[in-house]
């Protein structure tokens, strides 16, 4: 985990796409796109999870153990609905970066958003018209996970005490 969140996703696009190319293990745009973005993902997604369920107090842990249920159904009915809680805003932060990572796949050749704009603006010369449309469809696609995420965090605390939000 630690390479991919130590290396920058672009490296890790090259290294994918051209760099095990040239050991024999040829792969195209697409499948070094997606294993890329799902390793580099995973990896901080992993994190943002571990965190999560290391956060709930070990009293949480040693009450359930007290009444007899086993770890499996511990894990499922009161560690994963509290940890799922506070892991919601960084796994969203991550798919909104995922999402916004997607342009460097362009680098690959992948055909995108992004090397669309780039060619678009090659032919007709009006680079900014084509970039500021393409950031403006990038916003927009955050702007729609940002609504998603602000409205699951309210039903995730409805009922939470102390609870801040409105």
């Amino acid at each position: 985990m630690w390479i991919f969140r130590g290396t920058p996703l672009i490296v890790q696009l090259f290294i994918a796409y051209f760099g095990l190319a040239s050991l024999g293990l040829t792969l195209d745009a697409w499948t070094a796109a997606v294993i890329t973005f799902g390793l580099n993902s995973g990896a901080y997604a992993s994190e943002a999870i571990r965190a999560a369920i290391l956060s709930i107090s070990n009293g949480q842990w040693d009450a359930a153990r007290s009444l007899g249920m086993s770890r499996l159904k511990i894990l499922q009915r009161i560690i994963a609905p509290q940890a799922f809680r506070i892991a919601l805003p960084p796994l969203f932060n991550e798919l909104i970066s995922l999402v916004k990572g997607t342009s460097l796949a362009a680098s690959i050749t992948l055909v995108e958003m992004f090397l669309v704009s780039q060619r678009v603006a090659a032919r007709t010369y009006q680079p900014l018209i084509m970039y500021i449309v393409v950031a403006f469809f990038y916003l927009m696609i955050s702007t729609i996970l940002v609504g998603i995420q602000s409205y699951l965090e309210k039903r995730t605390t409805k009922h939470v005490g102390g609870n801040t939000h409105a």
